[in-house]
């Protein structure tokens, strides 16, 4: 999906697309204090790595697996006020036998003109093994 936008008086078009930002992480219990601690800070290595501007943010869909029910990782979001318009939503992660544990996964569907490969999907903790080839790309480009 594109959108054209005029930029001023300049009749040049600035294309955006809609893009997505991957990430996962794991809480180390149960808890609020651990899914706070977990959810903070995968949504501020998001932010910080891809300059996200909260008003290009269509939507956010978190998903955590069964073991994780002490509260909602987008009520944790929405503990910054910034997150406080953005529209959010709570999934619980499909329960595979073998899968790791106490996993909270995020998609972020927004509005960029970056290209996809300049998007940075963390994974964190844990859940660093979900995606080696990604955690991989992110050293070798040297943590741009």
């Amino acid at each position: 999906m594109e959108n054209w936008q005029q930029i001023g008086a300049m009749s040049k078009p600035l294309m955006t697309k809609v893009r997505a930002i991957r990430g996962a992480t794991t809480a180390d219990a149960n808890t609020i204090e651990s899914m706070r601690e977990a959810v903070a800070e995968l949504l501020t290595e998001i932010e910080t790595r891809n300059q996200l501007d909260y008003e290009e943010i269509i939507s956010v869909i978190f998903t955590v697996t069964p073991d994780l029910d002490a509260t909602f990782p987008a009520a944790i979001a929405r503990e910054n006020p910034q997150w406080e318009n953005v529209p959010l939503l709570d999934l619980q992660q499909m329960q595979v036998r073998g899968s790791l544990e106490k996993c909270i996964r995020v998609l972020i569907y927004f509005n960029t003109d970056k290209p996809q490969a300049e998007i940075y999907h963390p994974y964190l903790r844990k859940a660093r093994n979900l995606r080696p080839d990604w955690n991989l790309t992110h050293m070798i480009m040297g943590n741009k």
